[in-house]
């Protein structure tokens, strides 16, 4: 299962389609809406991040 971690933009469903097309078993959650012991608990074979707004070094918590 493929994790798509979606940051709150517009393009997060452009990765979705592009990655159901390799692995159609795919979750997306928003950036805010598991933990990280949830995410392990999902043992993802791979983690996408989509890019989201602004800039990374304001999202500390990422």
């Amino acid at each position: 299962m493929i994790l798509l971690i979606d940051n709150y933009d517009s393009f997060s469903y452009n990765l979705f389609q592009q990655a159901a097309a390799i692995e159609p078993e795919i979750k997306v959650v928003r950036n805010d809406a598991l933990t990280i012991g949830e995410i392990e608990g999902l043992n993802p074979s791979h983690i996408i991040l989509s890019p989201g707004p602004g800039y990374m070094k304001n999202f500390l918590s990422m």
